[in-house]
This record gives structure tokens, C-alpha cells and sequence, in this order.
């Protein structure tokens, strides 16, 4: 694990994690995205709303984007629903990934605390909606970096 955004998760993690986007997105017109960067100034939540609407995500047809945003030098994370995930899921659904994710990560399992996140993200994504015939990978499933 390296201490930059790009070499933090190893090849196979980041394959894990696509992997497990993958799976989750398998069965709802859902997107998830994972985006990390070194650093971020400023409030965690007002960076991750921020990378929402620059990889596009706001721009989902039924607004059912979700990001996982982690700064690692920062050591803080988000995680950002839109409006359409958001409308339908228990008021603190997103609290208890966060915790989960938290509870994970102090034991420097960082890996398995974004799978874990993505894959009840990808239950929530698959109750509320369901994929179609028609439906298309809206998002890329691979992992984005920040620039820095």
C-alpha cells in the first residue's frame, strides 16, 4: 500500500474493487464510482460533492449515482448519494456505511471496507432500481484519481 492516491491499493485491490462495482451495479440501472485523491482543502463532504458533479454523476437518468470519495493523506472520506438514491433509502443508511467503512479501515483494511460499502450500496441500488433490459452502464466502473 503506497501513499499516493494512484499506488495506495495494489493492482489486484484495484481489480477487487472494480470487480465488486461490477457485481453491484449487475442487477440496477444504479452507478457507483470510487475517486481518490492525495489531498483536499476544506470540508470532506463540500470535495466530494464537488468530484460528483465533475465525473458527471449528477447526470444519471433516474439521479441514482453514488460516490465513495477518500483522500488519503487527508485520511477522510465521503460518500455521496443523488437525489434519486437518496429519496428511498433509511435516513441513515449512508451513516452506517460510513461506520462500517470506519470500523474497517482503523484496522487498515481498506480494501475490504470499500467492497463491503459498495456491496450494500449495490443492495440498496437493486431494491430501488432494478435493472432493465434497456439499461446501460451510464458510468465507468474503474477507479478515478485525483490529479495531484
Amino acid at each position: 500500500m503506497g501513499t499516493s492516491a494512484k499506488d495506495f491499493f495494489s493492482k489486484q485491490e484495484k481489480e477487487d474493487i472494480k470487480q465488486a462495482i461490477m457485481n453491484a451495479e449487475l442487477d440496477t440501472s444504479g452507478e457507483i464510482r470510487v475517486h481518490i485523491e492525495n489531498t483536499f482543502t476544506g470540508e470532506v463532504m463540500d470535495r466530494a460533492a464537488f468530484i460528483f458533479k465533475q465525473l458527471g454523476m449528477n447526470k444519471t437518468v433516474l439521479h441514482n449515482g453514488v460516490l465513495i470519495y477518500l483522500a488519503v493523506k487527508n485520511r477522510r472520506f465521503a460518500i455521496i448519494g443523488d437525489s434519486g438514491i437518496n429519496s428511498v433509502v433509511p435516513g441513515n443508511f449512508w451513516n452506517d456505511i460510513k461506520g462500517n467503512m470506519l470500523n474497517q479501515f482503523r484496522e487498515n483494511r481498506f480494501t475490504e471496507g470499500l467492497i463491503e460499502a459498495i456491496t450494500s450500496t449495490g443492495i440498496q441500488l437493486k431494491k430501488h432500481f432494478p435493472h432493465h433490459r434497456d439499461d446501460v452502464n451510464e458510468l465507468p466502473d474503474d477507479i478515478s484519481f485525483g490529479k495531484d
